[in-house]
């Protein structure tokens, strides 16, 4: 990232003057895989780990990361932006999903952000944040200015609608059908929103937490390999 400040973004505090932000559990894991219900073959079964995600950062958030936010804000206005998170030096915007493509134009064509590259847009599935089960990710790079910034959008699982950005990104086109293959996230406003990589009578979407591990079965030298959900629990 350039460290250099445009003249029209105030310069802030450093980074290392902000307060760090508390995590968001959302769940916790058992064992090393975070198997339940069945035998874990690890040999920690009996191992606690919490699901923990990033909360939001209070600012300064340093570095033109307070500049960036502030003009953004000014003209999407403020509730467009749930929540701000600086992580390992890295920005990431949680965007509510109607003000998405308004967010994404104001990047792109503002003189003072100039975030031109979307590099595409990835799904994440939390089954255990209620009301907030999927995520779509989406990684923007500003040439004019050699910075990077993270936009991440959220819906329920029983209304997976997220605003295409097609319209804004053209390039996101195919990415927006991978991550709605994969985790069934609806694109509104998509040209085309079509399997991309799955048989376009596949059922469900797989990479989600909750889609079996079954599958088809192998043979290999006269023998069947069953899929991993009807094999033996070792206990």
């Amino acid at each position: 990232m350039s460290d250099t400040q445009p003249e029209n973004l105030p310069a802030t505090a450093s980074g290392s003057d902000a307060q760090t932000p508390g995590p968001e559990v959302i769940d916790q894991r058992e064992g090393m895989f975070g198997v339940r219900g069945t035998g874990d073959t690890s040999g920690f079964g009996g191992l606690r780990r919490q699901v923990a995600l990033p909360g939001g950062t209070p600012k300064p958030y340093g570095s033109w990361f307070d500049g960036a936010a502030e003009r953004l804000e000014g003209l999407v206005g403020g509730d467009a932006i749930e929540k701000v998170v600086v992580e390992r030096d890295e920005l990431t915007l949680h965007v509510a999903r109607e003000h998405l493509v308004a967010v994404c134009q104001n990047l792109r064509d503002d003189e003072a952000l100039r975030f031109e590259f979307c590099s595409g847009v990835s799904g994440v599935h939390y089954p255990q944040e209620t009301g907030r089960e999927l995520h779509a990710v989406y990684h923007l790079f500003s040439i004019t200015h050699n910075r990077r910034i993270r936009l991440e959008v959220s819906c329920p699982d029983s209304d997976r609608h997220i605003p295409s950005v097609v319209s804004v990104y053209p390039a996101n086109d195919w990415h927006e059908r991978e991550t709605w293959d994969f985790f069934g996230i609806i694109f509104d406003g998509h040209p085309a929103l079509t399997r991309i990589q799955m048989p376009d009578d596949w059922p469900g979407h797989p990479q989600r937490k909750d889609y079996p591990l079954g599958g088809i079965d192998v043979e290999y030298k006269g023998a069947v390999i069953p899929p991993p959900d009807t094999r033996r629990s070792y206990n």
